[in-house]
């Protein structure tokens, strides 16, 4: 029992990694309806993934919420894809939590990275803005206001979610470049994709790290200074009460 327990994660892993090349080989071969049966099953594998690893449920979470953005998203609708991006969003919320509660606290690279990260979003937005649809223009704003504050935050939980943060944040420009009319590469989606895939599985990587040692911290027994100075705190206590 304890031994299929440890064997699932890596079972998980594998079949993620084989229908994420399934994924990416049908979007090469233009074969529409592979790529659009295989696409959601790809973050509910890695939340199954990530919950056999013992991890987060909000990482799941935001994973599943990622699962709704990609298949409300390739609906082509406008109010779907909207809806999706609605769904992408609750989603780099619970990121920001996770990182909130097991990533390192900001410092001085924090700041420096906030800033360069702030210059890189108002220049894009600047570059966007003319060619989206009015419609489309605000929300795609705010959404790539707080993907840039997700991507920011992802650098507090180790280099593999910082990776990660960035590599979502390149995917999704690449989708509102798209939008935007910019000139695009050969199988945009290919790129979009495999650029999505790998940044959703250094942020789970880069949480589960994380978690996994602050929640080790919280089990670690006290050490020798702790329990002296419980000790001296007892032995003060029990002179105060002496005549």
């Amino acid at each position: 029992m304890r031994a299929a327990r440890e064997a699932a994660p890596a079972a998980l892993a594998v079949t993620l990694g084989a229908v994420a090349a399934v994924h990416l080989g049908a979007l090469l071969a233009h074969a529409t309806t592979l790529a659009q049966v295989t696409k959601p099953a790809l973050m509910p594998l890695l939340a199954a993934h990530v919950l056999a690893r013992g991890g987060p449920r909000l990482l799941a979470a935001a994973l599943l919420l990622g699962c709704g953005g990609d298949t409300l998203l390739q609906t082509g609708r406008e109010t779907l894809f909207l809806v999706g991006m609605g769904s992408f969003a609750a989603g780099h919320v619970c990121y920001l939590v996770l990182f909130a509660r097991h990533g390192s606290p900001g410092g001085a690279r924090t700041r420096r990275l906030a800033a360069g990260y702030a210059v890189a979003w108002a220049v894009t937005v600047a570059l966007l803005w003319p060619g989206l649809e009015a419609g489309l223009r605000v929300p795609v704003v705010l959404y790539s206001l707080l993907l840039t504050a997700m991507a920011l935050g992802a650098t507090r939980a180790r280099l593999w979610a910082g990776a990660g943060g960035a590599l979502f944040l390149l995917s999704d420009t690449l989708i509102a470049g798209g939008l935007a009319r910019w000139p695009q590469a050969p199988v945009p989606q290919f790129w979009i994709m495999l650029t999505y895939i790998a940044a959703q599985c250094l942020l789970a990587q880069g949480v589960l790290t994380c978690a996994a040692q602050t929640e080790g911290a919280g089990r670690r027994p006290p050490g020798p200074s702790s329990r002296s100075g419980r000790r001296q705190s007892w032995t003060a206590a029990r002179a105060s009460t002496m005549p």
